[in-house]
C-alpha cells in the first residue's frame, strides 16, 4: 500500500481571480461561496476529489485568509508560504482582466523557492480570441508554461486538469509501496499539535520509535509504524498536527489541518485524541467531522487524564462538553487514556478490534429482510401522499462502513425520522454499536427501469 497519504492540491493567488469559481468546477459543487466582493471564501474551503481515478483533496485557501483588510501582499505572502509548506502541488491564480500585479510577482518568487508541482493559471480569459491578448503581460514573469483559463466559462479547463491527472499519475507511480501483512489494521492518530499523539504510539509500541517534543509541529507529515501483537498486525500512523506559526499566521490553522486529514484517505480506524487540560475545541470538532464524512471507524480518546485525575468535577466537566459538542457520535467509543502513565492505554486494542470487525462486517441478505420485517411490523412506516410507505427488500451493499440499500415504493416519502428508526433497528438487530451505517432508499420502479 502506498505509504503517502491522499495529495493535496491548494488554490493559491490574490482575493477575487476566482479560486472558489475554479473550486466549485473542480469539485462540481457550489460549496463555496462566488461573490464579487474580495476575501468572501468562508467556513468549508476544502474537498476529496478523484479525477481520472486519481484522488486528491482540493484546498480554497481563501478560506485562509477572511479579512480583506490585511495588507494584500502580506497576507497573499503567507498564502503560498503555507501551500509551499502543506500542498504538494499548487495552482497559482491570476487574474486575466485586471493583469500583472505587484503580489504576483511576490508569489511567483516564493514559488520558485520550491520543487513541487506548480501550474501557472491566468484566469478570466474566457476564449481562444482573448488568449494572446490577455496572456502577453504574464510572460514577464519568466515562467515557461502559462495555463489559460475560465473557471467561469470551462475555457481551457478540461487542458489544465489534464495536465494535473498526469501529475497525479506520476506521483502515484513514484510512492513507495510496503508489504503489509494480511488484514492489516491501519488505524490514524489525528488531534491538535501537542495533543499527545507521538507519545500516544511511543507508549503503546514501547519504545520511541518517534521524536516526542513539546514544541507543536514535530510531526511534519504521517509516520508509519508496523505493530505485530499476537495474530493481528496494525499501522499506526502519526499525523501531522495543525500547527501555529505565530500570531501573524495563526488563521492558517485551516490550512495546515488538511495534511492530517489526508490521512484519513487510507486509514480504518480514526482516533482523535482530545487533551483533557484544554477540554474540546472547535478543530478537535472539525477533525472528527471530517473522520464522519470519510465514513472511517471513529475512536475518541481524552488524553492527559493524568492532569484531572484528582478532579472529579473537572473530569465530569470534559466529559459533560464532548459530549454536547458531539451529540451525534453515539457510537464512536469514547475512552480516557494518559500517553504519559499508560493509564487506559490496555483498554484501546480490544475497542480498536471491535470497531474493525463492525466497519468490515458483512451480512447474508435473509438475515437483512428478516430485519426489516419484523422493524416495520413493530413500527409502521407513514402515510406519503395517501399511500403507505412499503418497504419490499434490502440488502448490503458495501464495507467500511456498512451499506445498505433500502428498495421501496417511494424513497421520497421515507422522512428522516422513520430513516433514524430503521439505521437504530439495524445497529441494535446486527451489532454495529460502534461504526457509522449508512442507509439508502431506491425506488422499486427504478430499479424495473434499469433492468
Amino acid at each position: 500500500m502506498p505509504t503517502s497519504s491522499c495529495p493535496i492540491v491548494a488554490l493559491v493567488g490574490r482575493p477575487n481571480v476566482g479560486k472558489s469559481t475554479l473550486f466549485n468546477r473542480i469539485t462540481r459543487s457550489r460549496k463555496a461561496l462566488v461573490d464579487p466582493t474580495p476575501g468572501v471564501t468562508r467556513d468549508r474551503h476544502y474537498d476529496r476529489v478523484v479525477w481520472e481515478d486519481h484522488p486528491f483533496i482540493l484546498v480554497d485557501t481563501g478560506g485562509i485568509d477572511d479579512n480583506p483588510d490585511d495588507a494584500l501582499v502580506s497576507h497573499i505572502r503567507e498564502q503560498a508560504l503555507a501551500a509551499i509548506d502543506e500542498a504538494d502541488i499548487i495552482l497559482f491564480l491570476m487574474d486575466g482582466r485586471t493583469g500583472l500585479t505587484p503580489a504576483d510577482h511576490a508569489v511567483v518568487d516564493i514559488l520558485r523557492r520550491t520543487d513541487k508541482p506548480i501550474f501557472h493559471v491566468v484566469n478570466k480569459i474566457d476564449g481562444p480570441e482573448h488568449e494572446q491578448e490577455l496572456l502577453a503581460p504574464f510572460y514577464e514573469l519568466g515562467i515557461e508554461r502559462l495555463w489559460a483559463l475560465s473557471a467561469e466559462h470551462i475555457y481551457g479547463f478540461r487542458t489544465l486538469m489534464d495536465a494535473l491527472g498526469t501529475v497525479l499519475a506520476e506521483r502515484t507511480v513514484d510512492e513507495i509501496v510496503i508489504d503489509l501483512p494480511e488484514d492489516t489494521v491501519k488505524v490514524a492518530f489525528l488531534g491538535r499539535p501537542n495533543v499527545g499523539k507521538s507519545s500516544m504510539i511511543n507508549q503503546i509500541v514501547g519504545e520511541e520509535r518517534m521524536v516526542v517534543s513539546e514544541i507543536s509541529g514535530t510531526t511534519r507529515d504521517s509516520v508509519d509504524t508496523l505493530l505485530v501483537r499476537g495474530r493481528y498486525s496494525y499501522l499506526l500512523i502519526d499525523t501531522a498536527g495543525i500547527r501555529r506559526k505565530g500570531k501573524t499566521t495563526e488563521k492558517l490553522e485551516k490550512f495546515s489541518i488538511l495534511k492530517s486529514l489526508a490521512a484519513l484517505e487510507r486509514c480504518d480506524v480514526a482516533v482523535v485524541l482530545i487533551d483533557a487540560g484544554e477540554g474540546m475545541t472547535e478543530q478537535d470538532t472539525r477533525i472528527i467531522g471530517y473522520a464522519l464524512e470519510q465514513g472511517r471507524g471513529l475512536i475518541v480518546l481524552v488524553n492527559k487524564w493524568d492532569l484531572v485525575a484528582g478532579d472529579k468535577k473537572r473530569q465530569e466537566e470534559v466529559l459533560a462538553a464532548v459530549g454536547q459538542a458531539l451529540p451525534f457520535l453515539g457510537f464512536a467509543p469514547l475512552l480516557t487514556v494518559s500517553a504519559l502513565t499508560g493509564y487506559g492505554i490496555k483498554r484501546l486494542f480490544p475497542v480498536i478490534g471491535s470497531v474493525y470487525r463492525q466497519f468490515k462486517a458483512k451480512f447474508t441478505t435473509a438475515a437483512l429482510n428478516r430485519l426489516l420485517r419484523e422493524a416495520v411490523e413493530e413500527h409502521s412506516p407513514p402515510i406519503y401522499k395517501n399511500k403507505r410507505l412499503k418497504f419490499y427488500y434490502t440488502s448490503q451493499i458495501g464495507t467500511c462502513p456498512p451499506k445498505f440499500v433500502i428498495m421501496t415504493n417511494s424513497s421520497k416519502g421515507v422522512h428522516f425520522s422513520y430513516e433514524r428508526y430503521l439505521v437504530n433497528r439495524f445497529r441494535q438487530g446486527l451489532g454495529l454499536d460502534k461504526v457509522p451505517i449508512r442507509i439508502f432508499f431506491r425506488d422499486k420502479t427504478e430499479q424495473r427501469e434499469k433492468e
